[in-house]
């Protein structure tokens, strides 16, 4: 089991820096919790691989930075639809 978990993480890691994507668009698209997510490339993939590590953490660091303007731009579009 711990294996597929070991697996898990790399595989997540791999659609991170693929897609430069968040964490809550690989949770979705891996049918996975958003926790699950980030506990394996957080504290897993550390321990596994570190290069890529690195690589997943940069694209979150990026992604925390911006998301107070993603969240600007969802609540502008959600007003413009319901005028």
């Amino acid at each position: 089991m711990e294996n597929n978990a070991d697996e898990r993480a790399v595989i997540l890691g791999r659609y991170i820096v693929k897609h430069n994507a968040t964490v809550r668009s690989t949770a979705k698209a891996n049918s996975v919790s958003k926790s699950t997510v980030h506990s394996d490339v957080a504290v897993k993939l550390k321990k596994i691989d570190g290069d890529l590590y690195e690589k997943v953490r940069a694209v979150l660091d990026k992604n925390k930075r911006e998301r107070h303007l993603r969240g600007g731009i969802a609540t502008k579009e959600k007003y413009s639809r319901s005028r």
